[in-house]
């Protein structure tokens, strides 16, 4: 007999569906380096459209999607103003230095989320002295924060900030998706308050492969010329732009399905034995959450988990990260919360 297996460790572990192979293999195709396949054209159009910008890019990841952005609004030398804790510094393999050559100035957020009070403070003065600020990055939701939705007031004053100093702002939206459907605020609104925006269709939209930048005209040109220079040309790419487009029209009302699961787990094991977790700070489908040493060491209950079936895993010394996605269940997190309690000794 199979041994049951819940996978929490990332949204990116979904898998296309039945359906969503049907309109791969049916895909109308053509060579995206010359601009002719029509299904990413279509993608492309549609998510340009969604979110009030001017044209949208298709890229093969998240990673390269804020990288191409990042050369496209900065020069060598210059320095991007991000969270500590955010993606781009912590997991994108010190790209902005290798790629476009600038450096990083990291704020201490909170889950995440920094303020423009700080990103103020952290602009440079026109002294020759300075590296030069040359942008702003922004993630929402954001991952190591715990699936945070950043506060659109918040954003809206760094918004304000970043115009008043002829900054741009870009989001690492990744998991914009999951913000705009836990909020109720259209991606268009998010839009208005960014010159570019990152967006994953690999992680809770259930997609193989892909990702999308939205923005000007003349930003996606210049994004255009960066994703060509790393090796994005990826001609007939209908094939995965099309597991893209299904994802939008089938899967992101699915969301607030694996927002609730993420939720319920929370409450469920927050009570628990060794565990340390403010429910309230689960907004999304991530659940971070800390776990005493002098009860339990997090590697050792990772593994007693994984052994009955219940798969995460470590997010530094003490935490642990789980993530609903598409193909988990209420079954499975009922499952998940018996694990535990068994594993807890509650």
């Amino acid at each position: 007999m199979r041994k049951r297996i819940v996978d929490l460790r990332s949204d990116t572990l979904t898998r296309p569906t039945p359906a969503m192979r049907e309109v791969m293999a049916s895909a109308e195709v053509g060579d995206d380096v010359f601009g002719e396949d029509p299904t990413i054209n279509r993608l492309q159009e549609m998510v340009a459209e969604m979110t009030g910008k001017e044209a949208a890019l298709f890229v093969t990841s998240g990673v390269q999607g804020n990288q191409v952005s990042i050369n496209a609004h900065t020069c060598p030398g210059q320095e991007i103003i991000v969270d500590e804790n955010s993606h781009i510094v912590n997991y994108e393999s010190g790209a902005p230095a290798l790629l476009a050559g600038v450096n990083v100035h990291p704020l201490p957020g909170k889950n995440g989320i920094i303020t423009a009070h700080q990103v103020a403070g952290a602009i440079r003065p026109p002294d020759d002295h300075y590296p030069q600020t040359g942008l702003i990055c922004l993630e929402n939701t954001h991952n190591r924060g715990g699936g945070n939705v950043f506060p659109i007031d918040e954003i809206k004053r760094i918004s304000r900030l970043a115009r008043e100093k002829g900054l741009p702002l870009h989001l690492d939206g990744a998991r914009l998706w999951n913000a705009s459907v836990e909020t109720g605020i259209s991606l268009e609104e998010y839009g208005q308050y960014f010159d570019s925006m990152m967006m994953c269709f690999s992680k809770g939209l259930g997609a193989p492969v892909g990702s999308i930048v939205v923005g000007s005209k003349e930003f996606i040109k210049r994004a255009h010329f960066y994703r060509k220079a790393y090796g994005g040309g990826i001609r007939q790419g209908g094939i995965l732009a099309a597991a893209a487009i299904y994802a939008l029209e089938f899967h992101l009302p699915l969301l607030k399905d694996d927002h609730r699961r993420a939720k319920q787990l929370a409450a469920e094991i927050a009570v628990l034995p060794g565990i340390s977790l403010d429910i309230q700070t689960v907004q999304t489908n991530i659940i971070i959450f800390e776990v005493d040493p002098a009860f339990l060491e997090a590697e050792v209950l990772v593994t007693r988990l994984a052994e009955a079936g219940v798969l995460c895993f470590t997010f530094g010394l003490t935490k642990i990260r789980l993530v609903t996605h598409l193909e988990i269940t209420d079954d499975d997190i009922e499952y998940t919360v018996h694990v535990f309690k068994k594993v807890l000794g509650d």
